[in-house]
């Protein structure tokens, strides 16, 4: 019977008093109900879907207009006292983007939406525009931002792991002072390759370590920062994702390292 039911083949066919009988009449109701909440959970996926896809596409257009007449309005001649309050219209403006941004991406991993890809790769080209796209960044803030040479290669999605390594290099200088340093280095082993991202910056509590990859989490002593607290879990989401993990070693005052490690050939 329950060979039958792995099949998905599964009748009651005894109807006696047994007990053997018995078993059998609650199996098949078992799964029934298993095979409605299956199907419920498709149609809930599939309005997930819908629903994400709505969001997605009816906030982006009024938000790039927001920015764009905010941005106008910057580059005209008006009042001093007024100048600051265009800065903010834009900083919010380009922080709820981000926002939605995340939480819809977000919400097609956690939903199964979105399959990864991954396959056997080099990892180079992939950091290497990681670390081109956050280069002017570091620059502006006078940031050392290096990736040492790798010749590795390991199984994962190229455009999520660059999204998740993006991540980390963002915050990574965000939270580093002025003349520090950002550094991108690979370790690769029989099973797995490591990609550690690390910086000299204020470093994370040992007590906030665990949280920091929680949705929304924010530390009391970056609250003055920019950023939303979701960078971080989705870079989580990304890399279990693909079978592989993140980990974080970090000294406060001395900075963190945060470290990915990837399913290996």
């Amino acid at each position: 019977m329950l060979d039958e039911a792995i099949k998905g083949d599964f009748l009651e066919n005894t109807w006696d008093e047994s007990m053997l009988s018995s078993v059998e009449g609650k199996l098949a109701r078992y799964l029934k109900s298993s095979a409605s909440s299956a199907r419920n959970l498709r149609e809930q996926k599939a309005k997930i879907e819908a629903l994400v896809a709505d969001i997605s596409h009816q906030t982006k257009t009024p938000i790039a207009n927001i920015l764009l007449y905010a941005q106008l309005l910057e580059e005209q001649n008006i009042p001093e006292e007024t100048k600051p309050l265009v800065t903010s219209l834009i900083g919010q403006s380009e922080k709820l983007k981000m926002l939605i941004d995340a939480l819809v991406k977000t919400s097609r991993l956690e939903t199964g939406i979105f399959q990864f890809q991954p396959k056997n790769s080099e990892i180079k080209p992939m950091l290497t525009e990681a670390v081109k796209q956050y280069l002017p960044k570091a620059q502006k803030k006078q940031i050392t931002l290096n990736l040492e040479p790798t010749d590795a290669e390991a199984v994962f999605d190229s455009k999520w792991t660059a999204e998740a390594v993006g991540n980390l290099l963002d915050n990574a200088i965000k939270y580093t002072p002025s003349g520090g340093a950002v550094s991108v280095d690979v370790s690769e082993y029989d099973m797995f390759c490591r990609i550690d991202v690390s910086d000299n910056g204020r470093g994370i509590q040992e007590e906030e370590q665990a949280k920091v990859f929680q949705r929304f989490y924010r530390s009391p002593s970056v609250a003055d920062a920019e950023g939303v607290g979701i960078g971080l879990y989705l870079t989580r989401q990304i890399i279990t994702g693909q079978g592989g993990y993140i980990k974080l070693t970090s000294k406060p005052g001395e900075g963190s390292t945060f470290s990915i490690f990837l399913p290996g050939e």
